[in-house]
């Protein structure tokens, strides 16, 4: 064997075995490293005064990288919290801690939202906490009168929630109000637009287990645009779909979680569907009876506003169709089935219908209700 060659055999497996070595051991850490490191703990071992009125658990923040800059560092961090008595598994958030060196101690000078995450409502300003008896409220840039009276819409819309859907959850919900709909796109990272005339919208993961940490979130504006009902009807849809999380998965059709949500809102008012669906009332009249449930696509905002309200409207009267003619538990029945398998399976099990006749009966619902 050449010279050259009896070399590389010898020396190419111990190379590889120091490379192996040393990305399964995690990188040595000098001492100004540690000091930041232990700096953010002891900062972090309790919530800022500012938040004292927040029934907050759990809070920590896991350090996972530091940048130095000479007499300042920068430390990449995820917070971790619960609302005690609200949230059932913890929020999460990344943040970026700020600290400055100052007699050879590290000191935190500063904290906000990690480049690309989403900000915290604090993030924006103090914060005000209205408790009522189902749900909490947290606002920035409000007065009280108007948390308060949010509060009391929340407390109507948690037993109205629990009164439609029977399965499991916290039976309260967690409200978030900023001072501007700028304000509410910043929190859910979108633009402001996609809200516009919206009264407030629900955050958290679908099928999460166990369930997340959702929050509504109200858009003052469009809120403040709302009849006194029409808040009741936005604020029951909203936390119905909290109430519903657990149960709702990629398998759920969008326009069932959607419908079952305004089902619950409209379920024990007098509205009718000529009241709560003239979009879709003008369209069946005109002769254009859709063909099919509405898709996600017809969901997407943006677009057609009278689209838009004719997938909602649609997929109400689908909900309100089934509980009227299978019953309210085979609907609740339809939304879990539709969680945990193929919707023609689901449909079958819990209607004894397949999908297409499904479908041809709300046609002829619309029609008859229409006409």
């Amino acid at each position: 064997m050449p010279p050259v060659r009896r070399f590389l055999v010898r020396v190419l497996p111990l190379l590889l075995s120091a490379l192996l070595a040393g990305c399964g051991a995690p990188a040595p850490r000098d001492g100004a490293e540690r000091d930041i490191r232990e700096a953010v703990a002891d900062w972090s071992r309790t919530p800022p005064a500012q938040l004292a009125g927040i029934p907050l658990e759990g809070w920590a923040y896991e350090v996972s990288a530091v940048r130095r800059d000479g007499a300042g560092a920068t430390a990449r961090a995820e917070l971790r919290y619960r609302l005690s008595g609200y949230d059932a598994a913890a929020a999460g958030s990344a943040r970026e801690v700020r600290l400055t060196r100052d007699g050879g101690l590290w000191h935190v000078t500063g904290d906000r939202a990690a480049p690309g995450a989403l900000p915290q409502l604090w993030d924006q300003g103090p914060v005000a906490v209205v408790r009522g008896a189902h749900a909490l409220v947290l606002g920035v840039g409000q007065d009280a009168g108007t948390l308060s009276a949010i509060a009391a819409e929340a407390d109507r819309a948690v037993p109205a929630a629990s009164a439609a859907w029977p399965g499991p959850w916290a039976g309260r919900a967690v409200v978030l109000v900023p001072g501007s709909l700028e304000r509410m796109a910043e929190l859910l990272g979108r633009p402001a637009a996609e809200y516009r005339g919206m009264g407030a919208v629900t955050t958290g993961r679908v099928g999460a287990a166990p369930a997340p940490a959702d929050r509504v979130v109200v858009n003052p504006q469009g809120w403040a645009e709302l009849s006194p009902a029409g808040r009741g009807v936005i604020l029951t849809h909203e936390v119905t779909h909290v109430a519903t999380r657990a149960a709702t998965t990629a398998t759920t059709p969008l326009w069932l979680s959607e419908g079952f949500a305004d089902w619950a809102a409209y379920r024990g008012t007098p509205a009718t569907p000529e009241q709560a669906a003239p979009a879709l009332a003008r369209a069946v009249r005109r002769g254009e009876v859709p063909g099919e449930l509405p898709r996600s696509e017809d969901f997407a905002f943006g677009g057609d506003p009278e689209a838009l309200a004719r997938a909602y409207e649609g997929a109400w009267l689908a909900c309100r169709l089934i509980a009227g003619r299978w019953g309210e538990t085979a609907l609740v029945d339809l939304y879990g089935r539709a969680g945990r398998g193929p919707w023609p399976v689901a449909v079958r099990g819990a209607l004894g219908v397949d999908p297409d006749a499904l479908t041809k009966d709300w046609q002829e619902a619309l029609r008859a209700e229409f006409r």
